[in-house]
């Protein structure tokens, strides 16, 4: 019986021809009725969907052009990126990378590596081809950056997703090139997000465990002093605890206290440099810090603290010093030393010579408790116990040439000073010693007491009679000045009588005075006010003798100006008069008026046989010979 297989939209079946064993597409809708030599090998299967934003890969994907229901050909070993586009089915041998058969084609099906601003994306090539403009080796690694969406190739794959780094303020990072592709390794400082390149990795820097505390404890580890280990709590890192440790690929970042300094050594510059706090200590890839072993408790124990911090001060170095009097009495005396470092900052040779010594405390309370060692042997119990300060001070700084002590003393190794010695407290070693000590002290006290005593009593005595000799001084001195108190009285009682004598006679005469200067005052305010009076008048009468010019002036301005008017107008008649006759009479008419004088007198003239006339006034002498014409010719006259 006959097998009908129906095969809805969007659905599709691979049919195999067993006689010529080929396997073929065959997609919906339709209805297939499946022969003795067909059979069905897969399906009815629904086409593949990718959504927006995703992708799958096809392998052995069929050479194209190839139509459903022919046999079709395979590119075997080769793979094809198929994205967001129409549904589509699956050739027979094609499969889709990563899909698992129990949860269908959806297990295949990927989403686009979407990468946001800061982060990348490492490529490696799985064979040689062209990306663009530039050639990609099998094996090569590149990098692309966001914010972008990333299209897969079947040429390249991706070897991982970088995600940023962040470097926070006074932090930085440690890079080394992988497979030597660059020739360096450097740091970088925050505060910045940094995204590691393809050719970039994280470097993690190994140091020793004394370096490895001593940052964890804030700079120094292994000392009982509290006043310094608080110190070093103000430069502990948060980000590095005892527990969970430092980032080794972090660079190594200390904070410098200040007053302090911290020596950086390079070992492959093989050179050092000092940092002086505060300050941010950053170091490089190839420095470490110089630790101090140095001598602590009291007395001095040699290695109790290591530090990478070198205290310049103003600071003081307590310890406890055996020492031994010429009479043999052992005594502990506990001193504190002030002390400084005197370096000169920029200088090189000075700022290095400051970390010469590693063990400064140690060398500093040996070289002092030699001196006072040396000092106290030559003197006795008793004088030492009375002048303990003033032996010890000229133990340590030495005197002059004059004999005064000096005031510090100076370490040139390392520039470290000793500026002070305090003694704050002297205790015998023998039992029999402490009580010896104790009665020479009562017997002391006892004796100054009464000393102090005598001294007061005395002093009150003398207190008394200097107040005895200040009461009678004061007495005479007020009796002085009550003296000096009459004579002044007596003074003004005489100033008093003169005036009452004289004051009636200089008030009348000065009432005189006063009318007269009053009367003498107002002439002066009359006169002033008849001048004003008559100035006001006159300058009445010019203002009105000036206003009847101005009027006057005005009227012949007018008259003036009318006779002009007038005779303008006369002028104008008479021209108008003088046009119209010449108009009126006509020009010809004119020429020949004014030529018919002279015509007339010349034919008169002619008729009389007259050439030549000149009419004179009789009175003007004439030269006829030089006239132009010549109206007498020589020999006429005659």
């Amino acid at each position: 019986m006959n097998n009908i297989v129906r095969i809805q939209p969007m659905q599709y079946i691979h049919l195999l021809d067993l006689n010529t064993n080929v396997t073929v597409l065959e997609v919906g809708p339709k209805s297939l009725i499946l022969q003795d030599n067909h059979k069905l090998v897969e399906g009815p299967l629904p086409f593949v969907v990718i959504p927006p934003g995703h992708y799958c890969v096809i392998e052995n994907p069929v050479k194209q052009p190839c139509e459903p229901g022919k046999q079709c050909h395979l590119n075997h070993g080769h793979r094809e990126m198929r994205f967001f586009k129409e549904p589509f089915p699956l050739y027979p041998g094609e499969t889709i990378e990563g899909a698992r058969k129990i949860e269908g084609y959806k297990s295949g099906i990927k989403a686009l590596p979407v990468l946001g601003p800061n982060e990348g994306l490492q490529l490696m090539a799985i064979m040689d081809h062209m990306d663009g403009d530039e050639e990609r080796k099998s094996g090569d690694l590149w990098q692309l950056e966001g914010p972008l969406t990333y299209k897969p190739t079947p040429y390249a794959e991706i070897a991982r997703r970088v995600k940023p780094r962040i470097i926070k303020y006074g932090q930085a990072l440690r890079l080394k090139a992988k497979e030597d592709l660059i020739d360096k390794t450097g740091k970088l400082m925050g505060p910045q997000s940094y995204l590691l390149r393809d050719y970039e990795e994280l470097w993690e820097k190994e140091l020793t465990d004394d370096v490895e505390n001593i940052l964890k404890n804030g700079g120094g580890i292994g000392s009982g002093d509290i006043r310094k280990m608080a110190y070093f709590e103000s430069s502990i890192d948060p980000s590095v605890t005892r527990e969970r440790g430092r980032d080794k690929t972090r660079v190594i970042v200390y904070r410098c206290p200040g007053n302090t300094a911290v020596q950086v050594y390079d070992y492959l510059r093989k050179t050092a440099r000092v940092i002086f706090g505060p300050d941010l200590v950053v170091l490089g890839p190839h420095e470490n810090f110089n630790v101090l072993s140095l001598s602590a408790g009291k007395p001095k124990k040699p290695h109790a603290l290591k530090t990478i911090c070198l205290m310049l001060g103003p600071d003081f170095i307590t310890d406890i010093i055996e020492v031994e009097t010429s009479d043999h009495a052992r005594l502990k005396i506990k001193i504190a030393m002030n002390n400084v470092f005197e370096v000169e900052r920029g200088n090189h040779e000075s700022e290095q010579a400051i970390f010469s010594v590693p063990d400064y405390t140690g060398n500093a309370c040996k070289s002092v408790a030699s001196r006072i060692r040396g000092k106290v042997a030559q003197v006795p119990f008793d004088e030492f116990h009375r002048y303990s300060t003033s032996i010890i001070k000229k133990a340590v700084f030495g005197v002059d040439k004059d004999g005064n002590v000096k005031q510090r003393l100076r370490f040139d190794a390392n520039q470290l000073v000793v500026t002070n010695v305090d003694i704050q407290s002297i205790e015998p070693v023998d039992l029999h010693m402490s009580e010896s000590l104790s009665k020479s002290v009562q017997m002391a006290i006892e004796i100054s007491t009464k000393s102090i005593e005598r001294a007061a009593e005395h002093e009150a005595k003398r207190t008394e009679q200097m107040a005895k000799g200040m009461l009678e001084r004061q007495k005479l001195t007020n009796e002085k000045e009550a003296e000096n108190a009459r004579v002044k009285l007596f003074e003004l009682r005489a100033v008093t009588a003169a005036v009452e004598s004289s004051g009636q006679t200089k008030a009348e005469a000065q009432a005189q005075a006063e009318r007269l200067l009053i009367e003498g005052e107002s002439a002066i305010e009359v006169a002033k006010l008849k001048a004003e009076a008559e100035q006001v008048q006159l300058i009445a009468e010019l203002e009105s003798k000036r206003l009847e010019k101005e009027g006057e002036l005005e009227h012949q301005k007018k008259l003036n100006e009318l006779e002009l008017q007038k005779a303008k107008e006369l002028a104008e008649i008479e021209s108008n008069k003088f046009a119209s006759m010449v108009k009126a009479v006509s020009s010809d008419a004119i020429k020949k008026i004014a030529r018919s004088g002279p015509e007339s007198q010349a034919g008169l003239l002619k008729a009389l046989g007259i050439h030549n006339v000149l009419i004179t006034d009789g009175f003007t002498p004439l030269n006829l010979y030089q006239s132009s014409s010549g109206f007498a010719q020589p020999g006429m006259m005659s």
